[in-house]
């Protein structure tokens, strides 16, 4: 009941003019926490918090216990393209997820995430009359995912039913004339497979390696595409121009993440990791719908897309793991570096940013509070197109509860 009604307003709300692009800015599938530390995962496995990026991660969970994950976030966006400026906002509910134990060494999780948003909104003039641009939507999963451990080594996977509309509307209104709407509409209603493992080395009893790794293989998408043109007059109806199935015209890619970490842990702990994620995106391919030759009405082509490469690194310290409650706040901060998979105009889209957080404990010291900061900056390159400038707000509530616990009657 309760991931029903998160399903209902789950969804982030993107506002970027790059998200017109392709199937609009990419989701890595980090909670909070690991936001907080350059949305690193792939290596963690504390059995405390639930890790989607690494579904082997699953099987670390303690018998009794059972974890609720739900995470929100507000965006401040700043962006200048010349000397034209611009302010918005976005944000929402981001996620929400499940883990929960099958066994001594089994485990399984069940969540909603975004794979990718859409939002935009931006208008300019064309030769006698103006344009508009507008968009909205994304692509959401459901997975359910299960893992197993034995000796140190964690293997797992993730199902997941990818959903979702992605809606570009251009309206043009030349001078004197009636203005007209163009819409391409994507209609995504698919699946996908997500695989892990993990690698987990104890020296000693305060020391931990992990090495983690994950695979998701290329594949067709599933649903339809059209595009419409529509008079915007009291009586006009929407006229077809195009329409497409996905299947064998849209791809997403084989998709291969790496990561390592090490933590300590005795009267205090300190954990660091770093990741490495390839997307190979410039195999994908992506059908144009509908072109025209006038170069005043819009054109719905094909995309060129990078190859996604994702460089990130993350810390966490807890001063005194059972100090008092300043010492057992959690400290965190990360960072990374993308190259997008977006290439607009012949060209790339890089993106970088820093993160920062806390992690306050309940009073009962099992569930976890999660409140971070994170700057964004996102720009094309080598011509400088928009230039983005981030600053977002992170909360997410990990709830860390003990529900399989078998009391003893007297």
């Amino acid at each position: 009941m309760l991931l029903a009604g998160v399903f209902a307003i789950c969804g982030q709300n993107t506002q970027t003019p790059y998200s017109m692009y392709g199937y609009g800015i990419l989701g890595d599938r980090a909670t909070s926490l690991q936001r907080q530390m350059g949305s690193v995962g792939y290596a963690m496995n504390s059995g405390r918090q639930v890790n989607v990026m690494n579904p082997a991660s699953y099987a670390v969970t303690d018998s009794l216990t059972f974890l609720f994950d739900l995470g929100a976030d507000v965006s401040m966006i700043w962006s200048q393209e010349g000397s034209a400026k611009r302010y918005a906002t976005g944000g929402g509910v981001d996620y929400a997820t499940m883990q929960f134990p099958l066994g001594k060494h089994f485990g399984g999780s069940i969540g909603l995430l975004p794979y990718s948003s859409v939002g935009y909104a931006f208008g300019n003039e064309i030769k006698h009359g103006t344009m508009e641009n507008q968009g909205s939507g994304g692509i959401n999963e459901l997975y359910l995912g299960l893992a197993g451990e034995i000796k140190g080594f964690s293997l797992g996977f993730n199902i997941s039913y990818a959903f979702g509309n992605i809606v570009n509307d251009v309206f043009s209104t030349p001078a004197g004339q009636t203005q007209t709407k163009f819409e391409h509409l994507m209609e995504i209603r698919d699946w996908n497979i997500l695989i892990g493992a993990q690698y987990t080395l104890r020296p000693d009893r305060f020391n931990k390696f992990v090495v983690g790794v994950t695979y998701s293989p290329k594949k067709t998408l599933l649903g339809s595409s059209s595009a419409t043109t529509q008079e915007m007059t009291k009586d006009s109806e929407p006229r077809t121009v195009g329409e497409l199935k996905l299947k064998n015209n849209y791809y997403t890619p084989n998709i291969i993440g790496a990561g390592l970490s090490y933590t300590y842990e005795k009267s205090y702990k300190v954990s660091a990791e770093f990741d490495f994620t390839w997307q190979g995106w410039k195999d994908c391919k992506y059908s144009a719908m509908y072109a025209t030759e006038d170069p005043e009405r819009i054109v719905f082509a094909g995309m060129d897309f990078n190859n996604r490469t994702r460089y990130a690194a993350g810390l966490e310290v807890i001063p005194r793991i059972r100090g008092n409650y300043g010492q057992r706040i959690t400290y965190r901060i990360g960072g990374y570096y993308t190259n997008d998979y977006l290439k607009i105009q012949g060209n790339s889209v890089r993106e970088y940013g820093i993160t920062a957080g806390f992690g306050f404990p309940t009073p009962e010291g099992r569930t976890m509070v999660n409140l971070g900061l994170e700057w964004k900056h996102r720009q094309a390159s080598p011509v400088k197109l928009i230039g983005e400038n981030y600053l977002n707000v992170t909360l997410g509530v990990n709830f860390n509860e003990v529900w399989f616990f078998k009391r003893k009657i007297r």
